[in-house]
Formats: structure tokens, sequence, C-alpha cells
């Protein structure tokens, strides 16, 4: 079985991840949505909200387990015996960064593989950052940016 792991902050969950999460069900057995703590990112939602929202979000999804981590993901693919990291690619200045990080993780364990996936045209410009500056205003209509899930947790 082919394992791989979806890491993110995922603050919130977005129709961008949902699309490039679904894609990667189609290329492996089962998915490890890892949501990160990522204190020093100062996240709007708590780590639990950020695991219940993508939960709630990939409840469809038999192939996707959430799960929340604190450590290297090194050190977290080898306690789920997964070699390979699904980032997404929205534009090129994604590209830069997420190079350098996957070079980073293949430094630090050479059987890692990092596989990037390009989000739907239609969802290329959905970030959690848009989703959280809309959010900034009380009227801000976010309901096309994340699964109705999400969009009923945020606002409850």
């Amino acid at each position: 079985m082919k394992s791989a792991i979806y890491p993110g902050t995922f603050d919130p969950i977005t129709n961008g991840h949902m699309d490039i999460l679904q894609r990667a069900c189609k290329l492996f057995d089962n998915i490890y949505l890892a949501v990160a703590r990522s204190e020093a990112k100062k996240p709007m939602f708590s780590l639990d909200q950020r695991i219940a929202m993508a939960q709630a979000a990939t409840r469809h999804l038999p192939k996707v387990e959430v799960i929340g981590f604190d450590k290297l993901l090194v050190d977290l693919s080898d306690d789920l015996n997964a070699d390979i990291i699904i980032r997404g690619l929205r534009a090129v200045s994604d590209f830069e960064y997420e190079l350098q990080m996957g070079y980073a993780n293949a430094s630090l364990k050479k059987e890692l593989e990092t596989v990037y996936l390009m989000p739907n045209l239609q969802h290329a410009f959905v970030s959690s950052s848009v989703v959280r500056a809309i959010l900034a205003y009380d009227e801000g209509k976010i309901d096309h940016l994340v699964p109705e899930a999400v969009l009923h947790m945020i606002r409850t």
C-alpha cells in the first residue's frame, strides 16, 4: 500500500486543499491529512478546531485520515511509515518555497519523495490566508472558498 502525508496548517481547510486531496486520492491508497500545530504562524483556529474542520470536510473520503502533529515532517513520516509528501502548487511563488522544503526534507531522509499537485484553475487563488482576511470582516462571503461543513463550523 502506498501511504502519503498531506501536511499543512489548514487554518482553515479550503476548497483548494480539498481539490489537491481529491486528486491525491486517485494516486495513493491512504493519505494522512496532517494538521500542523504551527504556533509560530499564530493560527486563527486552534489545533483541535482545525482537526475537527478537516475531519468534517473529508468525511466522504475513506482513504483520508486526519491527524494532528507537532514534530519534524520526516519524523512523522517514520511514525506513519509513509515516504511520500503531497504539496500543492498554486503559483510560481509557491514553487520556490516548496522546492526548498522538499530538498530540505530529502536532505534529512533520502527515501522521502515530495509530489507536487496543482489545483484546478477554479481554486488556484484560494488560500487559507485569503479566507482569514475575508473573515476579518463579519460580512465577508467565503462559501465559495471552503467546504460546506467547514463554513457551518466557522459560522457557529
